[in-house]
């Protein structure tokens, strides 16, 4: 039996870019790496199909890691007005305190 071959995406994408640009043939880059033509004609298609994917916005994937994030950006602001109010009513509530 013949064990197939496995390329990265960084090496498909580079011969892609070579067959787009024009840099090299199908033909010439289907015997300089010994790869069948049909398989790197599979491969333009793909890369072409699924360009305009590189610029979508990645997907809220994880409902409950946006829920943290929402959570913590609140426990955040909240800090900041705790702060504020330290700092401004910071003197009358110690005389408060000592008023009792």
């Amino acid at each position: 039996m013949v064990e197939r071959r496995k390329f990265t995406a960084e090496f498909k994408a580079k011969v892609v870019l070579e067959l787009i640009s024009g840099q090299k043939g199908l033909m010439q880059a289907s015997r300089e790496y010994g790869i069948k033509d049909s398989v790197l004609s599979r491969w333009k298609q793909e890369f072409i199909e699924r360009a305009s994917k590189v610029f979508e916005h990645p997907a809220k994937e994880d409902p409950e890691a946006e829920r943290i994030a929402e959570l913590e950006r609140t426990i955040g602001r909240m800090a900041v007005e705790l702060d504020i109010s330290k700092k401004v009513f910071g003197g009358s509530l110690g005389r408060l305190r000592d008023d009792e």
